[in-house]
């Protein structure tokens, strides 16, 4: 008859406490519970109406809660209901294909670190300055034709996983050319937001060019030092409006590659 090793029931005990660790590392970036993520460096974006907006699926977001009764051009106050639940764990779409509500800036132009009033160009866009959207003659200027605006689709908002993001949102859509890419940033703001990517997945109730729907924990944007804010230098290019049709997260994404702003 052949032996039988018994396992004392403190050591599976033990050992199935071990394994649902190791399962809820492998799908919860560091920082759950509630917890923020433990980010020195912060990755700079900018939203616009396909991602967060009043009346829109998945939260409904009320006016008040998007600041859209006080949107403005170089509207910078926190969102009010980001302002409001700092903690909060939520859910936001990112647009379609060809219609994102993401997007990277991978490089600052000149002409904004020459606007003043600091020596920082995305500074200036924060505070903002002259033609960034402070008032003016022409408070736009400046915002128009800007390379190098790249919207996120799949593979882009899976390398940000993991990440803690300060975010410029848009009253209305961001519009991109493409050959070479850039975007217009003319309009108004509804504010900025900050909050932790948690995870993305595919959205499964909409069109066939729907982007994924992302998980975020709601950050104090007042806890988030702007003086460590950089840009997402590797975001993925698109080819075109169209193409590549990236709507599927991917089980293996390229490490995120983030730059000081100048």
């Amino acid at each position: 008859m052949k032996s039988i090793t018994r396992i004392p029931g403190i050591l599976v005990l033990l050992l199935l406490v071990s394994l649902s660790s190791c399962t809820d590392d492998d799908n919860t970036p560091n920082g759950g519970d509630g917890e923020p993520l433990d980010n020195s460096e912060i990755v700079f974006l900018l939203l616009d109406e396909e991602s967060i907006d009043n009346g829109n699926e998945p939260n409904n977001f009320s006016e008040t809660d998007v600041n859209d009764q006080i949107a403005r051009i170089g509207q910078r106050q926190t969102l009010k209901y980001f302002q409001d639940n700092a903690g909060k764990t939520i859910d936001l779409y990112s647009g379609q294909v060809g219609d994102e509500g993401w997007f990277a800036p991978t490089s600052i132009p000149s002409s904004w670190i020459n606007a003043g009033p600091t020596t920082n160009g995305l500074q200036n866009y924060l505070t903002p300055g002259p033609g960034l959207g402070a008032s003016g003659d022409d408070p736009e200027v400046l915002l128009d034709e800007i390379p190098n605006v790249i919207p996120l689709r799949a593979m882009g908002l899976s390398m940000l996983v993991g990440q803690t993001v300060y975010a410029v949102v848009y009253d209305s859509d961001i519009s991109i050319n493409y050959d070479p890419i850039e975007g217009n940033l003319q309009g108004a703001n509804l504010g900025i937001v900050a909050f932790d990517v948690l995870s993305v997945a595919a959205r499964t109730d909409g069109s066939s060019s729907d982007l994924p729907r992302v998980s975020i924990r709601i950050r104090n944007t007042e806890e988030i030092g702007v003086s460590s804010i950089n840009l997402f230098s590797n975001a993925p290019i698109p080819v075109s409006s169209s193409d590549p049709m990236d709507i599927t997260p991917a089980s293996d994404t390229p490490e995120i590659t983030l730059v000081p702003a100048p």
